[in-house]
This record gives C-alpha cells, sequence and structure tokens, in this order.
C-alpha cells in the first residue's frame, strides 16, 4: 500500500483547521489534523515544503518507521510545529491501516476497554450566578463532568469565558486581543465559584477548572488546598509546565488533583512529572504529541504510575483529532476523562462523523478508520482567516503575565 498523493488544506469553518490527506496505490484515503492555534500556516508550510516530497512512494504500512523517519530524521526535534505535522501524518496512516483491515481504529487499538469515553464540557458565565446557571445547563443536557470558569469582578476579560457559553473560541482577532489578570482578585473569587456550583449540582457531578498556567507554584498550592472542599476532579494547568519540578511544591500542600499537558509535545515534557507522581492526569493531545503513535508511549509510562490520560479537547483541534482522540481514550487501560467542546455546525458539516454523544459519554462510532471525513468542496467556501489568541497582562501595570 504505496502512498501515491498527500494534500494540504485550510480552511476556516468557524475557526481555522489544517487537514492532511493521504491517498494511496489502491484508492484508499486517510485523514490527518495538523491544526497548531494561531500559527496553523506554520504547520501547513511545514507539510506541503517539507513533509510530502519525503511520503510519497512510502509504504503506508509502516507507521512506526515513518514516524521514527520523521522524528529522527528531521534532527531538528520536537517543537510544537514539527511535532503536530508528524501527529497528522501519523493518524492518516492510522486511518488508512484500519481502512485496510476494515474495522474501527479502536479495534486495531487492541479493542474497547470500555463501553464509552467519560466527557467534560465548558460552563463558563460572567459572573457566578451566570456560571451556576451554565452548569445547571450541562448537566440537563447529560454531562457528568463539567468544567467551570467564570469571570471575576473588576476584570474585563479572563480567560474561559466567551460572548457564547455553549462555544468558546480563544483565537478571537486578527492581532492579539489583551486580557487583564489579577493574582488576588483570583484567589478570592474561584473558592466561591467551586462553594456555590457545588451546592447547586451536589456531590455525583465531576467538577473541573482550569488555571491556564497564570499561578506561582506557591500560589497554586494555596488554591488547590482552598478548593479542597469542593472535591474537584482536577485542578489543570495551575503554573506553567516548563519547570517540572515546580510542581512538587504544588503537590506537597494539597491533594486536590493536578492535570497538565496540553502544550507538551513528547514524553520528555513529561517525564519526571510522571515518574515522580507529581499530576494525577497527562492532558497530552494526538494532534500535539505526535500522533496515535507517541501519544501511546506517554500513556503506556504514565500506566506505569498510576497517572490517567485526560486529553485536550478544545475546539482549536479538528473533528478528525476528536475522532481519533476517542478511539485511543476507548482502547488504553489508563483513560480517565476526554476534554469535549462541542464544535459549529458549520464545521461539523465540513467534517462529517460517526462518534455521537449520549449520556455524559461519546463514542467514537463503527465506521472503519477513525470515522471521520471531510467535504473538500464545502471546505473551499472557507477560506483561511488570520486569527491569533490573546495575551494577558496584570491589570495594575500591564506586565505581561503567562496565558
Amino acid at each position: 500500500m504505496k502512498i501515491t498523493e498527500a494534500e494540504v488544506f485550510v480552511c476556516c469553518p468557524g475557526r481555522n483547521f489544517v487537514t492532511l490527506r493521504l491517498r494511496t496505490d489502491d484508492g484508499l484515503t486517510g485523514l490527518g489534523d495538523a491544526t497548531l492555534n494561531g500559527r496553523e500556516l506554520a504547520v501547513a508550510s511545514y507539510l506541503k515544503d517539507h513533509v510530502i516530497p519525503c511520503l510519497i512512494g512510502r509504504d503506508a504500512h509502516r507507521i512506526e518507521d515513518t514516524w521514527q523517519y520523521l522524528y529522527r530524521g528531521a534532527y531538528w526535534r520536537r517543537g510544537p510545529v514539527t511535532m503536530t505535522a508528524i501527529a497528522a501524518v501519523d493518524v492518516a496512516l492510522w486511518d488508512l491501516k484500519a481502512k485496510a483491515a476494515r474495522m474501527p481504529l479502536y479495534q486495531l487499538l487492541g479493542g474497547a476497554c470500555r463501553s464509552g469515553v467519560l466527557v467534560y464540557g465548558h460552563a463558563n458565565g460572567r459572573d457566578l450566578a451566570h456560571t451556576v446557571e451554565e452548569v445547571l445547563r450541562y448537566k440537563e443536557m447529560g454531562y457528568r463532568a463539567i468544567r467551570a470558569q467564570s469571570g471575576i469582578p473588576g476584570l474585563n476579560k479572563v480567560y474561559g469565558v466567551s460572548k457564547d457559553a455553549l462555544f468558546y473560541e480563544p483565537a478571537d482577532a486578527a492581532l492579539p486581543s489583551e486580557h487583564d489578570w489579577d493574582t488576588g482578585k483570583y484567589l478570592r473569587h474561584t473558592p466561591q465559584l467551586f462553594a456555590r456550583v457545588r451546592e447547586a449540582v451536589g456531590p455525583d457531578i465531576h467538577l473541573l477548572h482550569d488555571v491556564h498556567h497564570r499561578l506561582t507554584p506557591i500560589e497554586a498550592a494555596r488554591l488547590g488546598k482552598d478548593l479542597e472542599p469542593f472535591r474537584l476532579f482536577w485542578m489543570e494547568d495551575p503554573t506553567p509546565a516548563e519547570n517540572q519540578d515546580a510542581f512538587r511544591l504544588i503537590r506537597q500542600h494539597t491533594v486536590t488533583p493536578l492535570a497538565v499537558g496540553e502544550v507538551f509535545n513528547t514524553i520528555w515534557d513529561c517525564k519526571r512529572l510522571i515518574e515522580e507522581q507529581l499530576i494525577d492526569y497527562i492532558r497530552a493531545t494526538v494532534v500535539h504529541a505526535g500522533g496515535i503513535t507517541h501519544l501511546r508511549r506517554i500513556a503506556d509510562f504514565a500506566a506505569l504510575h498510576q497517572v490517567r490520560t485526560g486529553c485536550h479537547g478544545a475546539t482549536d483541534l479538528s473533528p478528525v483529532t476528536m475522532g481519533a482522540a476517542l478511539h485511543f481514550g476507548l482502547a488504553v487501560p489508563n483513560f480517565g476523562i476526554q476534554e469535549y467542546m462541542r464544535h459549529t455546525e458549520e464545521t461539523d458539516a465540513v467534517f462529517p462523523h460517526a462518534y455521537r454523544f449520549a449520556d455524559g459519554f461519546l463514542h467514537p462510532g463503527e465506521a472503519i478508520g477513525h470515522g471521520v471525513d471531510f467535504d473538500e468542496t464545502l471546505a473551499a467556501k472557507y477560506p483561511y482567516r488570520r486569527a491569533y489568541l490573546p495575551v494577558n497582562r496584570l491589570a495594575h501595570d500591564g506586565t505581561l503575565w503567562d496565558w
């Protein structure tokens, strides 16, 4: 099964996506996602100018060899652009192999370990009362796990709070918008939020919260301790993780479970965090961590240390990645939870898919491959539009802050 053709498509059905399509000499096609939020064209160029010339004529069945070829052979290893491009090829090859075997991808990965993939939704509101309303709306929609984010009094723009409460897209402007930040206000406000939310939903709904890297380790430890009475499923990205030792300080002071890794690209980004059990959930995702081939290595290593998966699944990942992630999540033994942000109707039309939501779970479906298709004609109606993620500044003096 030789690769005869490879194409890259960039489209914007509500937001930008980069899609790789591989075609083989026996007429099969495989799809991979190469979206890197705010830097989409960099990955598209990497694929078109540097990777695709190396793929034509290769045996599509040799997934591991191709992964090593693109990772080791480039010499310049790792990084989000390289690993996202590799992931697109890897997922497309797994899609092809499963189609050649005429089975759903999860069967090729060893079969199902569970009946469905537990997912969490995003409830966000402009203030405490509005956020509680949105959490209850997600509960009514059938979610068993809900992430809660709230506007903070005195701050104009805060990550995780959108104008459209059901659909949230942080890459919201042709040039970076600016959010303001005040750690003191946030640390006072967030425990109040979860006191209200937990009272409203009761003890059985899993609650999650994303700090989004904005605290120092000791501030994160304080927040984790303050949130302990509300039994969070996890506290996500409490501090920047470039310094993995920072999580040791947080761990010393709180038993609130910790999740991190949506910006990680390889196992080396999380090696110490996992082997020293400084986190409870690893958030690395199919599209930014080198595809299914490399994410399996991360998950297997995590399983040795009782760390579970909690893969990133925001709208900056196309339905192609969501489909692949669900097959992966159904098959991996140490699965924890999958983030699920609903795509717009425009996106779903461009990427028709077999996965479905019911009673708090997603299932990838029984279509062969990863079960996600691509409507090239419809995609052409949505040309690329430049869109940046925002930046964060301290409210009192304008210092650029972590985001």
